[in-house]
């Protein structure tokens, strides 16, 4: 059986360092981590969306796109709700 590095499998599959198409993966992968980062701080501090919504002066909704990765978010809107929880 041959092993294969996950660097390897990415590299085959998304593209190699370097390319859109892996800079594209890697952000959206990036956005994920800290979308699921932002939910978990949340809930471990007992906070609903809305309670995390209204610290920051945004909507429920934009924190679940925010947590989903479903929208882009200025970075400052990312750093302020790390910074609130």
């Amino acid at each position: 059986m041959k092993l294969t590095s996950i660097d390897d499998l990415t590299d085959e599959i998304v593209g190699k360092k370097g390319t859109v198409e892996r800079d594209i993966f890697e952000y959206d992968l990036r956005m994920d981590i800290i979308g699921t980062m932002i939910k978990e701080a949340r809930i471990k501090q007992s906070m609903t969306q809305e309670d995390l919504g209204k610290l920051l002066g945004v909507q429920k909704a934009q924190i679940s796109k925010l947590e989903n990765n479903t929208k882009d978010f200025r970075i400052g809107t990312i750093i302020r709700a790390l910074e609130a929880l």
